[in-house]
């Protein structure tokens, strides 16, 4: 397959490209140059998409049988691009978001659930939902019945540039009492980006379209199953002190940035790990164990470093002083008090 990637240094993007070149495609990306790693034998073409004169010229009169699009920015650089590409792609995978759909997310929600409203015209990228269902209009306006809307929700894995899994696993590194943000067995649901990438190829090869729930079943692992995984594979021996929500929600702490990853079983963002996935899996959707998504997260910190964070995302984590306050705060008895 001739397959040209919008993006590709970075992230889902970065492993998009390296499983399509382990496949034997001939891979064209298309990026600024300025951050990431390019993948050795892709052929890489530098440009700033949003400057859509040097677009055209970059890309020529090329065709390719598939595009994969991984742009998170303003909904018009996926407009201009999807109208350039209309004749000469047979195929638009376009890397889109669960948060595309009205908040709160009930749970159980599938692709027919409410989503924002969206203007693929929009030079606006501040409000995240918008600008992912603004690109999925832009999509579809020229490749209705070619496109495949991936709504990703957690993803995780190596070359992670927001940082969730990479976050918890540094916390546990330095070892000592952890916060863990509880109950135990609270079920969690995300992607590995190399499982995002390989469903995607496969339905590139495919012609797969519609829009899809791109992500794990509900309960593919669990916070106390991430958690040991990261102890177990950084060797610090932390002890995990288990909270309940309420502790947590009483020390005013906040699921998903100040905990990443977790969110409370309860209340209006139970749902992010509660989606309706049946779609994606009987199209093939497949994840790898919790185990080894964390592994070769840490292999790749210790090869490469933690990236620099992201400017367009909230930062994550614990201030020292709310992690000594959550740990005082834990209940007599608990796990690891």
């Amino acid at each position: 397959m001739r397959l040209l990637v919008l993006g590709g240094t970075n992230f889902v993007g970065r492993s998009i490209v390296e499983e399509a070149l382990l496949r034997g495609h001939q891979v064209t990306t298309v990026n600024r140059g300025i951050s990431g790693a390019t993948s050795r034998g892709a052929n890489a073409l530098r440009v700033d998409r949003r400057d859509r004169r040097s677009l055209v010229d970059v890309l020529g009169q090329d065709e390719w049988d598939a595009v994969i699009d991984t742009w998170s920015g303003e909904p018009v650089a996926v407009r201009d691009a999807a109208r350039l590409l209309t004749d000469r792609v047979g195929h638009y995978g376009y890397v889109s978001s669960r948060s595309v759909y009205r908040w709160p997310l009930p749970p159980g929600i599938d692709e027919s659930a409410p989503v924002v409203d969206g203007d693929p015209d929009s030079g606006e990228a501040s409000d995240y939902a918008a600008a992912k269902r603004g690109a999925e209009l832009a999509v579809l306006e020229r490749f209705d019945g070619r496109a495949l809307l991936a709504r990703a929700g957690l993803v995780l894995g190596p070359y992670e540039d927001v940082g969730r899994l990479p976050w918890w696993l540094e916390r546990v590194r330095r070892g000592g009492r952890v916060p863990a943000p509880g109950p135990p067995e609270r079920r969690l649901q995300y992607i590995d980006a190399r499982d995002l990438a390989a469903w995607m190829l496969d339905a590139a090869l495919r012609g797969l379209s519609g829009a899809f729930n791109a992500v794990s079943r509900p309960g593919h692992t669990t916070m106390r199953q991430l958690l040991e995984a990261c102890n177990d594979i950084v060797g610090a021996g932390a002890d995990l002190v288990w909270l309940s929500p309420e502790v947590v929600e009483a020390t005013g702490v906040s699921g998903w940035t100040d905990l990443p990853i977790w969110v409370p079983p309860r209340g209006e963002m139970a749902g992010l790990h509660d989606g309706d996935v049946s779609a994606a899996y009987a199209e093939g959707l497949t994840c790898r164990p919790v185990h080894e998504t964390v592994s070769d997260t840490w292999q790749w910190l210790q090869a490469a470093g933690r990236p620099a964070p992201r400017t367009d995302r909230p930062g994550l984590g614990l201030r020292p002083e709310v992690d000594r306050a959550l740990l005082a705060a834990a209940e007599p008895g608990s796990p690891g008090a």
